[in-house]
């Protein structure tokens, strides 16, 4: 299900999605939305997994850079995030806590004492003029004080970069069929 010539654009983020409404206020809210092919899967969560695996090399050694960084202040780095303690009850999609899923949206997060984060990957038909499946990956911040005001200004421009381009890679790379278990 390759789509090599699509190319995520900046949009709303969906109505519909439960992300829309998630916080009081927000420090960062976007959206990156792409269209699926006939026969992609909608199911969010398998989405959600492979378009986190479509990570260039240069967002792994973002990601390095960062968790070097932002240790020494105590916040959780990639590493921390991704060992689950023996019988934690949240599952995760990469360094991401599961919050909830419907049939069309996972929610995705995690909470930290400088921010909370909730990230959406949402499927919806768009109907102009044929019909046409969007996939839409919202991200929304709320900061609880200055150190994450100040690293939300610092990684926003990375953080949208790094967003489409995993959508991209993920379109290039083919999107998981419906039919695939």
């Amino acid at each position: 299900m390759s789509n090599p010539l699509a190319s995520a654009t900046s949009v709303a983020i969906p109505a519909g999605a439960s992300i829309a409404r998630i916080y009081p206020t927000t420090d960062l809210a976007d959206a990156f939305s792409i269209p699926l092919p006939p026969g992609a899967t909608a199911d969010p969560e398998r989405l959600a997994r492979f378009i986190f695996a479509q990570q260039a090399p240069w967002v792994s050694g973002l990601m390095k850079m960062r968790d070097a960084l932002v240790s020494p202040f105590g916040l959780k780095t990639a590493k921390q995030l991704t060992a689950q303690p023996e019988g934690a009850a949240s599952p995760r999609v990469g360094i991401f806590r599961i919050y909830g899923k419907t049939a069309d949206e996972i929610l995705l997060g995690e909470d930290d004492r400088h921010l909370d984060f909730r990230v959406s990957v949402h499927v919806s038909e768009a109907r102009s003029p044929a019909p046409v499946r969007q996939l839409t990956v919202s991200t929304v911040v709320h900061c609880h004080n200055a150190l994450g005001r100040s690293y939300i200004l610092l990684i926003a421009p990375f953080h949208r970069r790094v967003v489409q381009s995993m959508l991209e890679r993920a379109a290039r790379a083919g999107w998981p069929a419906a039919s695939d278990t």
